[in-house]
C-alpha cells in the first residue's frame, strides 16, 4: 500500500454517503490486475457522476489508466502504525517493534501527513525516553540506504547549529581523513540561516550523490561531505522534518533520534557532538546545554557509539565570512595556513579534531591529539585532503564575492560588547545568501575589540544592487552593541 499526498482519487457526494465515505479515508484502486491505495476527496460538484472516479495525474499515471477503463473502488484499512500513533498520543511508551511499523510507513508512503503529524505531535506533547529514542533511530536507520565500511573506526561529528560561519566540517573532514581515517559527513542546507555546510560545499563541489558513489569516495579518499538530502540515508527523518517545520516543532527526542539517525546509518562509531551555548545560540544556559549532553551519551551508548559532548560559545560568529563563497574564502585560508586565515574557526576546528582523535585508541594524551591535530595543518597535508575529497565528489569553480557592497560603520567609540548572530544571520540572508551564493556578510570587528567612530564593523556584499535597500531598511548597525 502507497498512500503518501500524491495518490488521490475523487468521488462525489451521493456516492460517498452510500457507501460511506468521509474526505482522507483510503480508497483501494484495481484495474485488472494492477491495484493502488489513494487519499479519497469529495466533489460537491456535478461533473462527476455516480458511477464515476476522479483520479489526480500522479494516481493515473501510477495506475497507467486509458479512459473508459473499469475502475474497482473499495474501502482500505488503516495503516497498523495508525494504532501505534494513537497509543503514543494517550501517552504510553512504544515498542521497538511499534517504532519500525511507524517509521516503515512513513517511508513507504503509507501515512498521509495528517497522521504524520500526530505522530511528530505526539512526541512532542508526551515526550520520548532515552530507550524510545534509540528504538525510533535505529528504526530511521533501518527503512533507509546505509552506508557499511569494514574500519575499525569511523568519524563523524554534529554541531547544533545557531552560529553563523560555523563551518569546522569543511575543517574537520580534511584534517581527520589526512590522517588515515574514515569520515563519512552528511550535512544540510540552510533553512533559516545564510548558509548550511552543504551550501557552502557546494560552491566548490557536487554534493548530490547516492550512496553507491558515496562508497566509491569514501574507499578511494576516506571522506566526504555531502547533502544529506540528496542521499536515502535515513529516509523518513526528511518526511518528519518536512511535517515538523510548518509549526517548528521539534520534539526532542526526536531531534536526537534525527540527528543520531545520520550518523548511525553512515557507520559511525567514534562522534563527537558541538552544543554552542549562549543567549545568542540556541542552547541558551548551562542546565539546557548539560541536560541535552547528557542524553546524547546515553543514547550513544545505547546505540554503540563512543561519543564527546563539547559544550562551546555561541555569543559571537565564529570565522569572518558569512555566506557561502565567503565561508569558502575563510575554509582555504585556514587550510592555506593563510596569515589572514580567521584564527577562533581554526581554533575550534583543532579542538575538535583533537577530540575526535582523543576518541580513538590511538592517541593516550589529548596534547599529542593536538599536534597531530595542528601538524596536518601546518604541513598542508589537510588542504591537500580537502582538494582530494573535491575532486572526487566533482570540483566546481568558486563563483565570485558579490560586486555590490555596504560598510557598516560603528555610529560610536568604545568597545564591542556585544554581537546578535540572528540579526547578522538575518542581514547576510536579505544580502541574498544562501540563494545567491556570493552575497552575505564579512565580520570585521569582534567581541571585545576597541572601535573609533567611523571604524568598520562588517561589510555586507550582494550579486543584486537591488536588495541594498532591504539591508538599509534593517538598520544593520543595531547588529553590535557598543560602549
Amino acid at each position: 500500500m502507497r498512500v503518501g499526498n500524491k495518490y488521490i482519487a475523487i468521488v462525489n457526494q451521493k456516492v460517498a454517503e452510500e457507501l460511506d465515505l468521509r474526505a482522507a479515508d483510503r480508497v483501494d484502486l484495481k484495474i485488472g490486475r494492477r491495484d493502488l491505495t489513494a487519499i479519497l476527496d469529495i466533489s460537491e460538484q456535478k461533473e462527476l457522476g455516480d458511477n464515476e472516479v476522479g483520479l489526480f495525474a500522479e494516481t493515473w499515471d501510477k495506475l497507467k489508466v486509458k479512459r473508459g477503463d473499469r475502475i474497482t473502488v473499495k474501502i482500505a484499512p488503516k495503516p497498523e502504525g495508525d494504532k501505534y500513533i494513537k497509543k503514543k498520543l494517550e501517552g504510553h511508551e512504544l515498542s521497538a517493534d511499534e517504532f519500525d511499523t511507524i517509521i516503515k510507513e512513513v517511508v513507504d508512503d503509507d501515512l498521509s501527513d495528517i497522521e504524520m503529524t500526530y505522530f511528530v505531535s505526539a512526541c512532542f506533547c508526551n515526550g520520548l525516553s532515552d530507550d524510545e529514542t534509540a528504538d525510533l533511530t535505529r528504526a530511521i536507520v533501518k527503512h533507509g540506504d546505509q552506508l557499511k565500511f569494514h574500519h575499525k573506526i569511523v568519524m563523524d561529528k554534529h554541531c547544533i547549529g545557531g552560529v553563523p560561519g560555523n563551518r569546522t566540517t569543511m575543517l574537520v573532514v580534511p584534517m581527520i581523513t589526512s590522517l588515515g581515517y574514515t569520515m563519512p559527513k552528511t550535512s544540510s542546507r540552510a533553512i533559516t540561516s545564510p548558509a548550511g555546510t552543504a551550501d557552502t560545499m557546494e560552491v566548490i563541489a557536487n554534493v548530490v550523490n547516492d550512496a553507491k558513489k558515496l562508497q566509491k569516495i569514501a574507499k578511494k579518499v576516506g571522506g566526504f561531505i555531502t547533502w544529506g538530502g540528496g542521499v536515502d540515508l535515513a529516509a523518513a527523518d526528511d518526511k518528519l522534518i518536512r511535517v515538523r517545520y510548518p509549526l517548528k516543532l521539534d520534539p526532542e527526542g526526536m531531534l536526537l533520534a534525527s540527528i543520531m539517525a545520520k550518523k548511525h546509518s553512515v557507520s559511525a562509531n567514534n562522534v563527537i557532538i558541538d552544543i554552542p551555548m549562549g543567549e545568542q545560540g540556541k542552547v541558551k544556559d548551562k542546565k539546557a546545554a548539560n541536560h541535552l549532553k547528557k542524553r546524547f551519551l546515553t543514547i550513544a551508548k545505547l546505540l554503540g557509539m563512543k561519543m564527546k559532548v563539547v559544550i562551546t560559545s555561541a555569543d559571537q560568529p565564529i570565522g569572518n565570512g558569512i555566506g557561502p563563497v565567503l565561508e569558502v574564502e575563510d575554509i582555504l585560508k585556514v587550510l592555506k595556513n593563510d596569515p589572514d586565515a580567521p584564527k577562533d574557526l581554526r581554533k575550534k576546528a583543532i579542538m575538535l579534531v583533537s577530540e575526535l582523535l582523543y576518541l580513538s585508541p590511538d592517541y593516550k594524551l589529548k596534547s599529542s591529539a593536538k599536534r597531530a591535530a595542528k601538524k596536518t595543518l601546518k604541513s598542508g597535508k589537510a588542504y591537500e585532503q580537502f582538494m582530494k575529497i573535491v575532486k572526487a565528489q566533482g570540483e566546481k569553480k568558486v563563483p565570485p564575492i558579490g560586486e555590490f557592497k555596504m560598510v557598516v560603520k560603528a555610529n560610536k567609540p568604545g568597545k564591542v560588547q556585544k554581537i546578535q548572530n540572528k540579526f547578522i544571520a538575518t542581514i547576510a540572508r536579505q544580502a541574498g545568501a544562501p540563494k545567491d551564493p556570493g552575497a552575505g556578510v564579512v565580520i570585521n570587528a569582534k567581541l571585545g575589540d576597541k572601535v573609533k567612530k567611523g571604524s568598520t564593523l562588517f561589510t555586507v556584499y550582494f550579486e543584486n544592487d537591488d536588495r541594498m535597500k532591504y539591508v538599509k531598511e534593517l538598520k544593520p548597525v543595531k547588529a553590535y552593541t557598543i560602549n
